[in-house]
């Protein structure tokens, strides 16, 4: 088949307009990148606090990455190991006997749940680094959905989260349930600093 110079112009522009769409797609899944934590870099700290005073303590990542749009945080998930609880303002028995409640079931019955995650559902910029995100945790088998903070600079990120302890079926010593407790009784709510590297 033989085609004339105005015949090939107009099948010229359909493959164009292909090309030129495919090139654009092709270059937006560039823009996606998914960033592994370094887990021996990061660091995750928590506080829980009662009515006479409070303990603090570490936890480790067992993984996680963040999912990074053109160097914005569009998405993540982590998996929390927490047969790694420790207790770091406490020594000796006591520093064990805490770290050996926490894991037990009156609280995150960690031979059972040894894992705990959090998985992003979605982020707002809020301004240069920082950004407003909603995401699934998940602790004992239970998923609740949190909204906090973070930051993203220089290939670290930060966020600082409020946990309700009973949203996942802990209430041990929690004033709300037993109102007899007093001064023996235990927040609800506990907080978790994170610093991760990638």
């Amino acid at each position: 088949m033989i085609f004339n110079f105005s015949t090939t112009k107009y099948l010229k522009q359909p493959v164009l307009l292909i090309l030129t769409i495919g090139c654009f797609f092709i270059l937006q899944s560039f823009t996606i990148e998914k960033e592994d934590v370094k887990i021996k870099d990061s660091a995750l700290t928590w506080v829980g606090s009662k009515v006479t005073g409070s303990h603090e303590g570490t936890i480790e990542l067992k993984s996680g990455y963040l999912t990074l749009d053109n160097n914005d945080l569009v998405g993540g998930e982590f998996v929390i190991d927490m047969t790694t609880i420790v207790c770091t303002d406490l020594s000796g028995k006591g520093k064990a006997g805490i770290e050996s409640h926490l894991k037990s079931d009156d609280f995150f019955s960690v031979d059972e749940f040894p894992t705990a995650s959090l998985t992003i559902l979605d982020v707002k910029k809020r301004g240069l680094d920082q950004y407003q995100v909603n995401a699934n945790i998940t602790i004992k088998g239970m998923t609740q959905e949190i909204m906090f903070d973070a930051e993203i600079k220089e290939k670290t990120a930060k966020a600082k989260l409020v946990i309700d302890r009973t949203e996942f079926g802990i209430i041990y010593k929690s004033g709300n349930f037993f109102e007899e407790l007093a001064d023996k009784a235990i927040y609800d709510e506990f907080k978790l600093s994170i610093e991760l590297k990638f």
